[in-house]
């Protein structure tokens, strides 16, 4: 008798322990943390390819990291594949970022540094021209060119947002992101599912418990030493399993019987969509983060093109009935170096104020109304998939996690309480 009443409490504590410490794996260490083993990297290449998604194999390690970070590059491309492209296209969030506050916030910045800047390229370029000026025309120049600035700036702006979606690569951003930042994709993960990881914690016990009543009747009838180890793989592995189905599954409202079942998650999809909104708005998809990528990704060229582009004639508007006879002055090419020196260094100038913490942070509030309210209507089943799909890959993991526990919690079992009880 009293063994029927151990084997459902001690296999409810090691489905406990299974899903706790199975939330840990998947998002702890951040980084690798383990032995390297030499030559296992060269003969990981011919394990199967299950056994080269363990942490650490490929690169001849043996260790744990999160299966979460480990996957951050991956989870970052699926991240736009599943969600991010489906709440917007880089011009809807370049569009919310608000160009005109953006072109205003430039001048705001790029307007002290002017006078600097016109003498700083001057002096570098032809400084004879610029010693001989009179300070009048000096300080003609250079006021014109500030009063041409938000005219300069807008015309920017206005071409950056007109080609945004061929500058801007979301994919290659975000992937870059998680790749340096393996704790940002957990912050993601932890806050955007905290309840439902908290519940499946919870639920450990619950399946571990109810799988252990007919384990002690088999191992009651049966007697066998080896049960309990052989059902404690059963148990761990379900216990995952059905932890997971918890949560996700079924994504659309079903009706049994008199019931209307739901994943965890889909349940409040309104809610985790507010949640997701603030992670995205506030961390990946930032006015920050666009500007770096606008100037330094894969796409950076192109950008200081467009820019530079869009300065040349400008400044030539800027230096008004002085520019024929400038150029004649000093000749044609020289004024088309200064002009070009003008335009490449008003680039950084440009995208730099982008990099104001503070303004990315009043700018985002658009993005994460526009993010909560797209993720809300997504349909459950993509809305699921947008969580799922990064991490199910690698889910089995879990899955053997529980496994190896159950298996060694029926060892234990065996060990303090024999076969039967006896």
């Amino acid at each position: 008798m009293l063994h029927a009443v151990t084997i459902p409490l001690f296999t409810g504590v090691i489905g406990w322990l299974i899903n706790w410490s199975g939330l840990i794996m998947l998002f702890a260490p951040t980084h690798f943390r383990g032995i390297r083993v030499p030559g296992l990297a060269l003969l990981a290449r011919a394990f199967p390819r299950r056994l080269q998604e363990v942490p650490g194999m490929l690169i001849g390690g043996l260790g744990w990291q999160g299966i979460v970070p480990m996957r951050a590059a991956k989870m970052g491309s699926i991240a736009v594949d599943k969600a991010i492209s489906r709440l917007g296209t880089p011009s809807d969030f370049y569009q919310q970022l608000g160009p005109d506050q953006i072109a205003d916030h430039i001048v705001r910045a790029f307007q002290p540094q002017v006078p600097t800047l016109i003498e700083t390229i001057m002096v570098a370029e032809h400084p004879r021209l610029w010693r001989d000026m009179p300070p009048r025309a000096r300080s003609m120049l250079i006021d014109r060119v500030t009063r041409m600035l938000p005219a300069i700036i807008r015309s920017v702006t206005d071409q950056i947002g007109l080609h945004i979606d061929q500058l801007l690569d979301p994919k290659a951003m975000v992937i870059d992101q998680f790749r340096r930042d393996p704790s940002l994709v957990v912050r993601i993960f932890r806050n955007f599912g905290r309840r439902e990881l908290a519940m499946m914690v919870r639920f450990g016990f619950v399946f571990g418990f109810l799988f252990g009543i007919p384990v002690a009747y088999l191992d009651h009838v049966v007697g066998a030493w080896w049960l309990l180890p052989v059902l404690g793989v059963v148990v761990g592995w379900c216990t995952n399993l059905l932890g997971m189905w918890l949560i996700f599954a079924p994504a659309e409202p079903r009706k049994v019987g008199p019931f209307t079942v739901q994943g965890l998650f889909p349940r409040r999809q309104a809610e985790a969509a507010v949640v997701y909104a603030e992670l995205i708005a506030g961390e990946v998809i930032t006015l920050e983060r666009i500007g770096q990528h606008l100037l330094e990704g894969p796409r950076g060229d192109r950008t200081q093109w467009l820019v530079r582009t869009a300065m040349r004639p400008a400044i030539e508007l800027a230096l008004g009935p002085t520019h024929a006879a400038v150029r004649i002055a000093i000749g044609a090419e020289k004024f088309d170096r200064i002009k070009e020196s003008m335009a490449t260094e008003a680039v950084v100038r440009t995208i730099g104020p982008f990099q104001d913490p503070e303004f990315s942070q009043v700018q985002a509030v658009r993005i994460r109304a526009l993010i909560a309210e797209r993720c809300a209507q997504l349909p459950p089943a993509q809305f699921v998939e947008m969580m799922r799909a990064a991490i199910q890959e690698d889910e089995w993991l879990l899955y053997a996690h529980g496994a190896i526990m159950g298996f060694a919690g029926g060892l234990l079992h065996l060990w303090l309480f024999g076969v039967g009880g006896s």
